[in-house]
């Protein structure tokens, strides 16, 4: 219900806006029957006689539509996972904790049994650009024992992950073997998104697999600058 000030505020307004023939018609002190368009709701939703011309969101592709959408027979496909595993501080070589190395055995073993190439790329601690030998923030060489004995293949590895050894060893590759590339975060643009580092990894493949759930909000070279060197990702 309105309070008496508003309703007469109301009345007042419909007189205004009123027609003339009803106004000529209506007393002064009599009720006023609103037009239509004063009983329809104060508040309306309708929809808009516009649309948008976005473009719609592409689907994504998972391992499996992949394999569905090309032929991955003998090909190269770069797979960005996580290994970076804890090491024992005794020795800073005995991985003490696999989880991460095991998350990635479903995709790998996946892309061994489509006949793939995979070439495995990661970033291991933070050496901000330099290149450390041993340590949390060094190579790579630690998991490549536990994850050759997960995978049931020998993981070969190189020590660069681009450039003329980098291109060599995935171009040597035969079918279903595995290469783990060195260390992302060697080179300081990785976390940048440089596109020289980029443009290097995308040398390497053909294909591009995101296997590091933990890394793929991140713009880097190794998670998003190199899908743009792919023929699919």
């Amino acid at each position: 219900m309105f309070s008496r000030p508003c309703a007469r505020l109301l009345h007042r307004s419909a007189l205004r806006v009123a027609p003339r023939y009803l106004r000529a018609a209506a007393p002064a002190a009599a009720t006023v029957n609103f037009p239509a368009a004063f009983q329809a709701p104060l508040f309306s939703v309708r929809a808009s006689p516009f649309h948008s011309t976005a473009p719609a969101p592409l689907a994504k592709l998972n391992v499996e539509g992949l394999a569905a959408a090309v032929d991955l027979h003998g090909t190269n496909v770069l797979v960005r996972v996580d290994l970076n595993v804890p090491l024992d501080k005794a020795d800073d070589v005995t991985v003490t904790d696999d989880t991460r190395l095991r998350a990635i055995v479903p995709t790998v073993k996946y892309l061994l049994s489509k006949n793939a190439n995979v070439i495995l790329c990661s970033h291991f601690g933070r050496p901000k650009g330099e290149i450390i030998e041993t340590g949390k923030n060094g190579r790579l060489n630690p998991v490549v024992p536990r994850l050759s004995e997960l995978l049931g293949v020998e993981v070969k590895k190189v020590d660069d992950c681009i450039g003329p050894d980098a291109e060599a060893a995935a171009s040597a590759l035969s079918e279903g073997e595995v290469l783990l590339l060195e260390n992302t975060r060697f080179y300081a643009g990785e976390t940048k998104n440089d596109a020289e580092l980029a443009a290097g990894l995308g040398k390497l493949a053909d294909y591009f697999v995101m296997d590091a759930f933990g890394t793929s909000h991140r713009a880097h070279s190794s998670t998003a600058g190199g899908t743009d060197h792919m023929k699919m990702s």
